[in-house]
């Protein structure tokens, strides 16, 4: 049984590793790479073209509460299938696109598809599939799907080198209909967890009343929310934060893979800790680590070594601060709460994100890195006290439960 257990656990884990890094590296991740390619082409503006995640994030954001419901009455594999064919869709529109029409209509499809086949939608198939138990495993998963962008910004400059964006993609969507797709529908283990866990799926991890439940979701909304839109706002000008820090385009994509790369190393540590790891720990390591990190940039002189210590310290922060972000609602809430909980905070981050590289490129671009950087590190700040305060409510809340345990 050991075995079989540890047999699904690796098969889910490989079918959402491959499906999850397709996900983001051709949809998200790719204008890293790709969106200063697009925009001549196009006739359009950087932030025009970088709008295609605002909208794609503001249409996820709306679908995510009724993804939640989905997951709920169809399972995640099917509504991950649907992800698989929406982002093909969305993707051949894209490679059509000969304006700001086809382009923003593409963005809209794709942003649908992020609802049903991004992050959330994963966990919960891991959750259905291990219970409580899936915090280890959607760590394993993190560990993976961490490299997409690490993968994807080589894999798509070398494309477009040798067949134009368009052809390129027309590449991402064929990898979703044929390789996603068929993951989804027939390679995914079987949903037992809501049979194994019986009652014990109702349990939450800690005692909260209803209305510190309410308290705690809101401030896991605010830190997470306020850590994505740093993280999603500067990610797809990270490559031009360091050419304008010095660093030749070369340099610069190297030291955006090493970023990937640490954000690796920062997933296999809370894998490696497993149950006994703390997200909020982490989400306080993660969040101070990338401050640090902003920090360093604004107050020394552009040089080589800072930017190896800037991607350091923002790889590794970022890193810790991801999978924290996703772990957060299965330590406070049940397991069969976590699918729901985790679609409802999915719309506030969202609606974040759908305005943040907007708002970094156009600061980026008109200003500098000096106050693109000077904000992250405000906002970076904020998330911290909001963590800080989540910690002290759960604290509170097992005291009085000890304290009522020892009075009975």
């Amino acid at each position: 049984m050991a075995k079989s257990s540890r047999f699904r656990s690796a098969q889910t884990v490989t079918v959402l590793a491959v499906t999850q890094l397709i996900g983001w590296g051709t949809t998200f991740d790719m204008l890293g790479v790709m969106g200063r390619v697009v925009a001549p082409d196009l006739g359009l503006p950087n932030e025009a073209v970088f709008a295609g995640l605002t909208i794609m994030m503001v249409v996820s954001a709306i679908v995510g509460p009724a993804t939640g419901r989905w997951l709920d009455r169809y399972g995640a594999a099917r509504v991950l299938s649907a992800a698989s064919l929406t982002f093909a869709l969305g993707l051949l529109l894209l490679a059509a696109a000969n304006g700001i029409v086809l382009y923003a209509g593409a963005w809209i499809i794709i942003g649908i598809g992020g609802a049903f086949g991004l992050s959330a939608p994963a966990y919960t198939a891991v959750v259905e599939r291990e219970g409580a138990n899936g915090k280890r495993v959607i760590a394993i998963l993190m560990l993976f799907t961490g490299l997409s962008s690490a993968i994807f910004w080589p894999i798509l400059s070398l494309l477009n080198e040798a067949v134009g964006w368009r052809l390129t993609f027309l590449i991402c969507a064929a990898l979703q209909f044929f390789v996603c797709l068929p993951l989804h529908l027939f390679a995914l283990p079987k949903a037992i967890a809501t049979y194994v866990d019986g009652g014990t799926a109702e349990i939450a991890p800690v005692p909260l009343s209803k209305a510190k439940q309410r308290k705690a979701f809101l401030l896991i909304a605010a830190a997470t929310t306020i850590s994505t839109f740093v993280t999603f706002g500067i990610s797809p000008s990270l490559l031009e934060i360091f050419r304008q820090s010095g660093a030749s385009p070369a340099f610069a994509l190297q030291l955006g893979s090493a970023r990937g790369i640490l954000g690796i190393s920062a997933r296999f540590l809370d894998m490696l800790l497993g149950r006994r790891g703390n997200p909020m720990l982490s989400a306080v390591m993660g969040i101070s680590l990338m401050m640090m990190s902003f920090v360093i940039m604004l107050i020394a002189s552009p040089s080589t070594p800072l930017l190896v210590t800037f991607v350091l310290f923002y790889g590794f922060g970022t890193g810790v601060m991801t999978v924290a972000r996703a772990l957060l609602p299965l330590a406070l809430f049940s397991p069969r709460e976590f699918g729901l909980q985790s679609a409802r905070l999915s719309l506030p981050q969202n609606l974040a994100n759908a305005i943040a590289p907007v708002i970094f490129t156009a600061i980026l671009d008109r200003a500098g890195t000096g106050p693109a950087l000077a904000a992250c590190a405000v906002l970076a700040a904020l998330s911290l006290i909001f963590v800080l305060m989540l910690m002290a409510l759960v604290r509170g809340a097992r005291a009085s439960e000890s304290a009522v345990l020892n009075i009975s």
